[in-house]
Formats: C-alpha cells, structure tokens, sequence
C-alpha cells in the first residue's frame, strides 16, 4: 500500500509546499489534516514517512538512531561530530553522563535557590522598568541560560552582556542553517561569525569557571575521558537545548494566559498559599500552573518535531516500511490531533488533569520528546519553568501589546517570529 502525501515538485521534493505553508512546522499541520496520520513527502535527498498516532508511533519508540541528513545543519556547531545523530553505542554512555548532571531531585534541590535569585532579579528589574514593554523571548531566554550554565556547566553569565550576546548568536547560526535547507532567507556568514564567537565564549567562561561542590557536566564529561573539543561541543548542545526551549516554553505560557484570565485567577489563588517565591517543595502543590504549563506546551511545542531512522522493516497502519527510512515524528500535529484533543486549538488546562491524562495514549505529549532520544534536561526545564512563572504571575498582570503580531515560526524550536511583547503591571 502507497503511502499517501502530497505529490514532489519537479526537483524532487516538496520544499515548495513547505514554503508555502509557511515552513516545516505549519506544514506537518496540513500534511496530516489531508493525508492522515501516517504520510509521506520528500526533503532534498529523503524521503520522510510521518506518523501523527501517537499508537502507531509506539513502533519506533525504542528506536535509538536519527537519521543524519535531516539533521546534518547542525553539524557546523560541533567539531568532533554531531552529537544529535552520534551512532547508539556512543550516545548511551554519553547520555547516561548528561543525565548524571541534569536529572535528580538532590541536584535540583540543590541548585533552587540560585534559581530563586535569578527569577526574582529578573521581576525586580521588569518592576523598575513597567509598564514594559518587554520582549519575553529575548529576556526568559536569557535567565534560562544563565541558569542552566550556573546548573549544569559551572558557568556564571552574570558579567556584562555575554548572555544576550550569546542568544544572539545562536540565533544567527540557527537561522542561517535552517535558511539553507528549507530555502528561507537568511545572511550568509553570519554563522560562522556567530560560531566563532560561541567557541570563544565557551572557552573563556571554562577558562574562568569555579570548582563546585557537585560535579558539573564539563567535570563528569571529562572524568568519563572524553576529549576537550567534544567536552566544549557538549557545552554548546547543552546551552542551545536549555536557554531556548525553556524560554520559549515559559514566554508562550504567558501569551497564552494573557488572554485566559479565569486560568490566571485560578493560578494566582492558589499562589497566594505560598510564599512570594514559592520553596522548592511547594512547586509540587501548584498543579493549576503545572496544568497551565503542559497545555501551552501542548499548543505551543517548544521542539515542534523529531525524528527516528529505522533499523529493521516495520508495518505501520497496512503500510511497509523498509529498514533506513526517515520516521518524521511531528510532535504539533500529534499535539493538535483532534481524535486525540478534542478542540486542539483551545487553550484548555484542565487536559491534564490527572483523570484525563490516563485516558490517552502515551505517546500523545510529546513537548520533551520520547524513548532514549528524549530531552535530558526535561525534569530541569520543567522545574526552572514552574519557578518562573510563580515568581512572575504572583508579581504582574501581562497584557499584549496592541497591533503586535505574535507568529509561530521554526528556528529550531516554536518561536514567535518578531518575539512575544508584552506591557507589565505590577500587582
């Protein structure tokens, strides 16, 4: 049986019907909604199966490969190899390090405090400056990295403006990478500037960096003898995953309850049982604003798709698909699945209440993705994100501002294309 998608262009692909739905992530939205859950199209070069049932997606859940080509654009970032696509033998022990660094209670419990300062310095700052506007991404992607380098790396970014910069390097990068191989606009040399201008960061905050009471990730890499270029390389994936997904993921969450504020009113009542900073135990009783965030990572996926390569043939719905083929796994479309969510495009938190959480498949959330090509840091992301969010929704309203445009767009992650801006009002 043909896999049904839609038909290639006279190059090959479907690059153009990507354009002209408005790139990779709106795209997955419309393949699906008229081709079905499982379908095809073609990416120069490959050929993409992509399956949004999160039951059929269950076939490649242990699949430990990703496919190179797809993603070949980052390998400029690294100089020892593409961690993102590094054979399964060598990703498990360094996964298993990474989590070492990233993942547990003791560490997270550990680290809070420092997080507390960083969120609160950040509402003191927004305070002195309302009523705004202020640019959410740009400014949550900041406080993310700097907390994931005081975290997980050892690193203080606290001097001067080395984080902002650092964000506007990433993006220069990404944004000439993703330019290349979707045909979107973008300035030539800009990453390789940008490149080298992360390279040197990183070698100077590792040049300057503190000996910490817990083994950092630089620390642990070293101890399990990888090489100095790959303990670098590790730095940068870290920084890149952390600072951006964690930042959009909190910036989209206050979009969207900026126009919700029965959701709001429910957060803040049970905020007011908490501290002003809510300790690292009361996160747990928070579960309106845990509620709120997994719905706005539901809508709004900060990765909004991933992808497996096959090892071995596999049936997927009467369709059969050969060893090597590229399983495209498109985390939007599978979270905007109506047969799954009911009205997927309404912001709706009561999803994940507990008793509706149990009735759905296990595959049918997927904002940190799944199997053992997960996000490492998704406890972490989840915790800096619940911290936030307390800190800032207990101290300001947030409204819009008027005749802004707010348009998801892919630059590795779900990002608002002219940032998210809002206008603050301190309670």
């Amino acid at each position: 049986m043909t896999v049904p998608g839609p038909p290639p262009s006279a190059s090959g692909d479907n690059l153009d019907d990507i354009a002209a739905a408005g790139g990779l992530h709106t795209f997955q939205l419309d393949l699906h909604r008229d081709h079905g859950d499982v379908a095809e199209f073609r990416l120069p070069g490959s050929r993409l199966v992509s399956v949004a049932d999160p039951v059929l997606l269950e076939r490649v859940a242990r699949v430990n490969k990703r496919p190179e080509k797809l993603f070949e654009f980052l390998a400029p970032l690294f100089e020892t190899g593409n961690l993102q696509v590094m054979p399964a033998e060598e990703h498990t022990p360094w996964r298993r390090v990474v989590l070492s660094a990233l993942a547990g209670r003791r560490s997270h419990e550990a680290h809070y405090d420092a997080f507390a300062r960083l969120a609160t310095d950040l509402a003191d700052r927004w305070a002195a400056a309302a009523p705004g506007p202020v640019a959410l991404q740009k400014e949550l992607s900041q406080l993310s990295l700097r907390m994931i380098c005081q975290y997980a790396l050892g690193m203080d970014m606290d001097s001067g403006d080395l984080a902002e910069r650092v964000v506007h390097a990433f993006e220069e990068v990404l944004s000439e990478y993703l330019g290349k191989l979707y045909g979107l606009p973008y300035q030539e040399g800009r990453a390789e500037e940008g490149l080298a201008f992360l390279r040197g960061a990183v070698d100077t905050v590792l040049a300057e960096r503190r000996p910490s009471d817990r083994p950092d990730l630089i620390t642990l890499l070293a101890e399990a003898g990888e090489p100095p270029a790959r303990v670098r390389d590790s730095v940068l994936s870290m920084m890149l995953a952390a600072h951006h997904t964690t930042g959009v993921a909190i910036s989209w969450t206050l979009y969207l309850l900026a126009s919700h504020p029965e959701a709001v009113a429910r957060i803040r009542a049970e905020l007011a049982g908490v501290p002003e900073v809510p300790a690292y135990a009361d996160l747990a009783s928070l579960r309106e604003l845990d509620m709120a965030l997994k719905e706005s990572m539901r809508r709004y996926p900060p990765g909004p798709y991933g992808a497996r390569e096959t090892t071995e043939p596999l049936e997927l719905a009467g369709h059969e698909i050969p060893a090597g083929t590229t399983i495209f796994v498109p985390i939007w479309a599978i979270h905007m699945n109506p047969r799954i969510w009911p009205d997927p495009a309404r912001f709706d938190p009561s999803r994940f209440d507990p008793a509706r959480v149990a009735g759905r498949p296990r595959l049918a959330y997927l904002p940190f993705g799944f199997g053992p090509r997960s996000c490492e840091g998704a406890s972490l992301a989840t915790l800096e994100a619940q911290l936030v969010l307390a800190v800032l929704l207990r101290r300001f309203a947030f409204t819009p501002v008027e005749d802004h445009p707010v348009v998801p767009v892919e630059r590795f992650v779900l990002w608002a294309e002219h940032d998210i801006k809002m206008a603050i009002h301190p309670l």
